[in-house]
């Protein structure tokens, strides 16, 4: 692979079901070690994109690169390198939690010999070692979700895409999860879809806001809220509503003022 300066690359990305445009002209890039949020309101096309970059689907047209790997055509290395957790995860829940994080650990291709390490580290670092030999089936959501975020962690992949990992977590649950985002993005890139903005504000130095299949904002949080409002909340209805009411490129222009 040759060394690139953005883990993520995306370049008028198009993504149609039919005569319905989920995806329109998206272009973004994301570098080693940036841990950004992907903002929009349901059905703007945020796990579309995310679904793109993780293999899962293909693009209609653009041209995308993860790890310097296109998903489409070498879709095996970018599954090597990207740990992904989707917003319903798809668990074996006829498996105990131990079994099912071998199993995916020997699927993403986890050197035996690493593999008892591996699920012991992320075990701990989900919290769910007191669950380890429970059958999936019988955890609660909250416990479900921390299991997908062990098997997106078990291969210590560099780039993580979660799309809404706080879901049905409990409060406590929820800032454990946010710390380790936080701690993650030290050493790896992270693209972090949530509809908790204040989730956004805390753990995403930059973000990205979709609106009606196209991109109206990238930028620091920290300067989005400088220039439309005192916190993300106000900066997404600003922005999202302007999309819809004018357009995209005056919403874009907004950004820009």
């Amino acid at each position: 692979m040759t060394e690139s300066e953005h883990l993520i690359e995306v370049e008028h990305l198009t993504k149609r079901f039919g005569k319905i445009v989920a995806v329109d002209d998206v272009s973004f890039s994301v570098d080693k070690g940036e841990v950004v949020g992907f903002l929009g309101p349901n059905g703007a096309g945020k796990t579309t994109v995310m679904r793109i970059l993780t293999a899962f689907s293909p693009a209609t047209s653009g041209k995308v690169r993860v790890a310097g790997f296109d998903p489409f055509w070498e879709s095996m290395q970018v599954r090597q390198r990207v740990g992904y957790l989707p917003e319903n995860v798809p668990l074996y829940r006829e498996m105990r939690v131990s079994e099912y994080l071998f199993h995916r650990a020997r699927l993403k291709g986890v050197a035996a010999c690493e593999r008892k390490l591996r699920i012991g580290e992320v075990l701990d670092r989900c919290g769910i070692n007191e669950v380890a030999h429970r059958v999936i089936g019988q955890l609660s959501k909250g416990y479900r979700q921390r299991v997908g975020l062990a098997d997106a962690l078990v291969n210590d992949p560099p780039i993580l895409i979660l799309d809404e990992p706080t879901v049905g977590l409990d409060p406590n649950q929820v800032r454990l999860v946010r710390e380790m985002i936080r701690d993650l993005g030290e050493r790896r890139t992270v693209l972090l879809s949530t509809h908790i903005l204040s989730e956004v504000e805390m753990i995403c130095p930059r973000v990205l806001i979709i609106s009606g299949a196209r991109i109206v904002a990238d930028d620091t949080t920290e300067n989005l809220k400088s220039r439309h409002g005192p916190t993300l909340e106000d900066v997404f209805v600003k922005l999202t509503r302007t999309a819809d009411v004018v357009g995209h490129e005056r919403a874009q222009e907004e950004v820009k003022a």
